[in-house]
């Protein structure tokens, strides 16, 4: 009986990454690092200014703080074990941090799907609802958006990660990638995961493919609306208010695309691996960078906060 467990659950599973090239890791050691951190500081300034400015405290930013917040759970979740793994010889990750980092990835994953679908919506009420906009997106309904979005999210992980996790693996512990990611453990099995390929292609239909169609759906109307504004300026303005969120779902959805739309090659895993590498790291650091540098809101509102607290600061060291 031993020995039947020990088959099916390894100690510890060893992560591949990017060790077929060892003098790309230091580079990658250093880039990573510093995406990591610009991340982790740009998605915590959208949070603090989304709570501190009360001019902030509108369904966009609430949702945008939401996604900010997903963003710095969603690397803090891989970077750290990826930078272990880079920087040393050790490229191994112990068999319970695997299962938390793809519970947690695909909890995330699916939620930031959901979410976008969900800001999507708010920028069509915003441009198509104008005058009902305030009675449309109430605090309540807000609330109970982001909470949807999170509990469906972490029900889809739940499910499709727990029937994962119960397949017999028969000694099986190398994955060719940096993380542990739930189709490449299901590579692993040793029986039929036919169950566990129909509950991940049913869950990417309601998590990818449904709201990726709401979106599509909810800028086709605000199109339309924005075409029938007659002055230039109505129309830039329409434009603007909506432009950070066309950029960040283009990345997000962008990058899905390419890496599971692109010919089966011999090389595409290997290049598969540098766009999970633009979506884990790469993107989470430019959605803050996008939304503060489009929206006059956000830029304004962080050199306020800044400002303010190093003048503070400055008149604290002035008294003593």
């Amino acid at each position: 009986m031993m020995g039947t467990a020990n088959v099916s659950s390894p100690e510890d599973f060893v992560l591949l990454g990017f060790s077929a090239r060892p003098s790309l890791e230091p580079v990658l050691f250093l880039v990573v690092s510093g995406f990591y951190v610009v991340s982790v500081l740009g998605n915590g300034a959208i949070i603090l200014v989304s709570c501190v400015d009360v001019h902030l405290h509108t369904p966009m930013y609430f949702f945008l703080a939401n996604l900010s917040f997903l963003d710095i759970s969603f690397t803090t979740s891989i970077v750290p074990q990826l930078l272990v793994n880079l920087w040393g010889p050790q490229k191994t990750i112990s068999y319970g941090g695997c299962v938390v980092q793809f519970y947690i990835s695909h909890w995330l994953g699916a939620t930031e799907c959901v979410l976008l679908a969900v800001m999507a919506y708010d920028r069509y009420a915003a441009i198509c609802r104008p005058l009902r906009y305030t009675a449309i997106m109430h605090p309540e309904l807000c609330l109970g958006l982001a909470v949807t979005a999170w509990l469906g999210g972490l029900t889809t992980s739940m499910v499709g990660s727990t029937l994962t996790m119960l397949l017999p693996l028969c000694g099986n512990n190398s994955i060719d990638h940096f993380f542990c990611e739930m189709p490449l453990i299901m590579q692993l099995a040793c029986v039929d995961t036919s169950l566990n390929e129909v509950e991940m292609y049913l869950a990417s239909f309601i998590f990818v493919v449904l709201p990726l169609g709401l979106i599509l759906a909810s800028y086709g109307h605000i199109a339309q609306a924005v075409l029938k504004i007659r002055s230039a300026e109505g129309r830039r303005k329409a434009f603007n208010t909506c432009s950070s969120h066309v950029a960040v779902v283009s990345l997000f959805y962008g990058s899905i695309m390419f890496m599971y739309l692109q010919p089966a090659k011999s090389n595409s895993h290997e290049q598969g691996k540098f766009i999970a590498l633009f979506y884990t790291v790469v993107s989470p650091m430019l959605n803050p960078l996008i939304y503060t540098l489009r929206n006059k809101d956000v830029g304004n509102a962080l050199r306020h906060v800044v400002l303010q607290n190093f003048c503070g600061f400055t008149s604290k060291r002035g008294q003593t």
